[in-house]
């Protein structure tokens, strides 16, 4: 029976799947590319396959174009320097120096398309919008926008953690006043936007002040539940998309496109005073008048935009940003509805004809009527095209593959930048949307039950005449800048033998010229990513546990239920039937937990009377098992809480509780 304290905050954590992760040290690289020296295990230089494609991109594109750097830049009132923000145990959460290599032309080992937005990317500070309105910028993933009401201020989105909230909060105050907070404004359902709450105002200043919090319906629901129930796998891949173990460098992470970089720190939430649930809904806050777009299973599952009249700027959230988003997010999720995400753009345009400036959650605003006008019906139209022509391709028999590799913006979309694949992209969201109406199957009985990664390996390379005619085979495709064809067979040659050096560093070397070709940050991060964690022999980033008491308060007992449900262990509840009574004396709540069939069924109510053993806690006390202050051998024989009957049958309960560590193998087996 685990009896640690770090086994319990394991459970409480990994249901949220909040983690942060270590910056690597930094890394020899190669000076030159060879196949040789693509076998060596260190970094690849960027080969002339990779130098001739990143060159041709800047030869297709008006990557010299001055306007979307003056828009970044203007209306700045202070920023620049260095900003730096470190957790109360001293790690550093947020450095913007760590991207000062971001300057000047890209190099080869840059797409210099996405060179050119994380440089757009790299502006920070505080900026004035309009009079009355200001923005911080740069200060974590997402912005915080500052709206100036009739006594204090009125923030929309107050950032991702704590730390970097209070930061950016210092900013505003130094420079525009220290007026109190009237009013928060959560615009959707991603810890970026909400989960610095407490850096902004307390839970107790909420109340004691009147502050009221507004957020679109069911955000309480819809901000932990993908996190719930699959918050390692998703912790995971995050790390891969992010590329959290990377060197910041020209052969590293440079931003994701999105913005930089999401943060660690402590995450928070306050449950909203307010909720809209419809477009055309109206509230005033401290004198300003607000005017709702519900939009919901858009970007997020709960969202909303809104248009403030009196002076004609539009919120757009994150349905609209300056680059193509995802209809799939990398890290794991739903796939997201492409054809209801156009279709809100299309009534946001008739909606607010009037508004003058478009302020983002990310990025940087959009001024005038008719760039307002240009720039929302091409976000409406990338996802309308990428909709409806992967269901045209799919109607005529195509698979995700082939609709991945035949889709092309037209070029009157692609060559605008605000809809160009810096985050999401127009071969995965393809995919996306397939997923979306016909799910993981193409119709081909061939794929309808393939072997698993490790015995199709097996199969594979035995069938091309073993592992050193699998190499030869990799080294020519590597050689000929063939690297998808290179990466695909070594992809099985390491399942199939992962001690295989040579295998692994080649594999590694051919996702470096990936990462260094794509366009899309995420893309990048992912290719560099798992070219690093060939070479190092396991997870490049060590997960460590962010203090998240602020979010496990607010997620009610039944969701934690659901979350211990998905991390059963079947095997070792096989022919158990077991009964438990949780009641919460201080919630005045009874949550009956019941196993059968090797599944956790959970209910609020009465008591069951033939219950195996009734566990009598607060909430108080949950909070304390979950967050790790309280082990497992004070759960069973504190005096915070009381057990009637069996102290076996609920010690064979939680023993049966897998623990789902995230640092799993993605590039090996």
């Amino acid at each position: 029976m685990p009896s640690s304290r770090t086994s319990l905050l394991s459970i409480g954590l990994l249901i949220l799947g909040l983690s942060g992760c270590a910056q690597s040290t930094e890394r020899p690289v190669l000076s030159g590319d060879t196949t040789d020296n693509a076998l060596s295990g260190m970094t690849s230089a960027p080969s002339a396959h990779t130098v001739r494609h990143n060159q041709a991109v800047a030869e297709s594109l008006p990557l010299d174009d001055p306007k979307d750097f003056e828009d970044a830049r203007r209306g700045k009132i202070a920023g620049g320097d260095q900003v730096r923000v470190l957790s109360e145990d001293g790690r550093v959460l947020w450095d913007t120096g760590t991207y000062d290599f971001i300057v000047g032309e890209a190099p080869t080992s840059v797409n210099p398309s996405l060179w050119r937005q994380e440089k757009l990317n790299n502006e920070h500070g505080l900026f004035e919008v309009v009079e009355g309105i200001y923005q911080v910028r740069g200060y974590d993933l997402a912005n915080m926008s500052v709206i100036d009401g009739a006594t204090g201020w009125i923030i929309v989105d107050p950032l991702g953690s704590r730390e970097t909230a209070s930061t950016a909060m210092d900013l505003v105050r130094k420079h525009l006043g220290n007026k109190p907070v009237r009013a928060i404004i959560y615009t959707h359902s991603h810890i970026d936007h909400f989960g610095g709450v407490e850096g902004v105002a307390t839970t107790e200043e909420v109340a004691d002040q009147g502050i009221r919090i507004v957020a679109p319906a069911r955000i309480m629901e819809e901000s932990v539940s993908e996190l719930l129930l699959a918050g390692a796998a998703m912790s995971r891949r995050a790390s891969f998309m992010y590329g959290f173990g990377l060197d910041r460098s020209p052969r590293g992470h440079i931003g994701s496109g999105l913005g930089k970089s999401p943060t660690s720190g402590t995450w928070t939430i306050i449950p909203p005073t307010d909720t809209v649930d419809k477009t055309g809904q109206r509230l005033v806050l401290d004198n300003v008048e607000f005017i709702f777009q519900y939009t919901p299973e858009s970007e997020a599952p709960a969202e909303f935009l809104f248009y403030l009249p009196a002076k004609k700027v539009l919120f757009g959230a994150e349905v609209v940003s300056r680059n193509m988003h995802n209809v799939l997010t990398l890290r794991g999720a739903k796939a997201r509805d492409a054809l209801k995400w156009s279709g809100y753009i299309d009534e946001t345009i008739d909606l607010f004809p009037e508004a003058i400036v478009l302020v983002n959650s990310h990025h940087w605003p959009v001024w005038g009527q008719r760039n307002i006008h240009e720039y929302l019906e091409g976000q409406r139209d990338t996802y309308k095209f990428l909709h409806d022509q992967s269901l045209n391709l799919a109607n005529q028999g195509l698979t995700p593959d082939e609709i991945s590799e035949t889709i092309r913006l037209p070029d009157s979309l692609a060559k605008t930048f605000a809809n160009r694949g810096y985050y999401g992209t127009t071969s995965h969201n393809a995919r996306a949307v397939y997923q979306h109406y016909f799910g993981f199957y193409d119709g081909n009985p061939v794929n309808l039950h393939p072997h698993p990664p490790v015995a199709e390996a097996e199969r594979y390379v035995d069938a091309m005449g073993g592992p050193d005619r699998v190499l030869e085979i990799a080294s020519k495709a590597y050689a000929e800048g063939d690297y998808r064809w290179s990466a695909r067979i070594l992809g099985h040659l390491v399942f199939a033998e992962p001690t295989n050096r040579k295998a692994r560093n080649l594999l590694a070397s051919t996702f470096d010229q990936l990462g260094y070709q794509a366009e899309s940050g995420p893309w990048r991060d992912i290719y560099l990513t798992g070219a690093l964690e060939l070479r190092e022999d396991g997870p490049s980033a060590t997960t460590s546990t962010s203090s998240a008491n602020g979010i496990l308060q607010a997620i009610p007992i039944s969701g934690f239920l659901d979350a211990l449900a998905v991390r059963l262990n079947a095997d070792k509840t096989e022919g158990k039937e077991l009964i438990f009574n949780f009641t919460f004396t201080d919630l005045d709540e009874t949550h009956v937990v019941e196993i059968r069939n090797s599944v956790l069924n959970h209910r609020q109510g009465e008591p069951h009377p033939d219950a195996d053993a009734t566990i009598i806690l607060t909430r108080a006390f949950w909070q304390d098992l979950l967050s790790g202050q309280v082990g497992l051998q004070e759960l069973l024989f504190s005096e915070g809480f009381s057990i009637e009957g069996s102290r076996l049958a609920l010690g064979s309960f939680l023993t049966s509780i897998d623990m789902q560590d995230p640092n799993f193998n993605i590039v090996t087996p």
